[in-house]
């Protein structure tokens, strides 16, 4: 198995994971990254960025409950 079919079945994995579990995944990473000294990529991310990835969970397609444009600016000050 290529490490590209690995990385495939895990994000497929993850994405059906509890929120809670999904957390623990990410503390363990940030510790594994840690002890390698590898910087986390996200580190980087300029605002403009972090405004995308907020976006994209607020409107994440399992979400049950619809949320409009409008009800994203109420919430969103910049």
């Amino acid at each position: 198995m290529t490490t590209a079919n690995i990385r495939e079945q895990l994000h497929k994995q993850i994405d059906n994971l509890p929120d809670d579990v999904v957390e623990q995944i990410v503390d363990f990473t940030l510790f594994v990254m840690a002890r390698r000294q590898i910087a986390p990529t996200y580190a980087e991310w300029n605002n403009n960025q972090w405004r995308d990835f907020t976006l994209e969970q607020f409107f994440r397609e399992e979400d049950e409950v619809g949320y409009s444009l409008d009800d994203a600016q109420e919430i969103y000050h910049p």
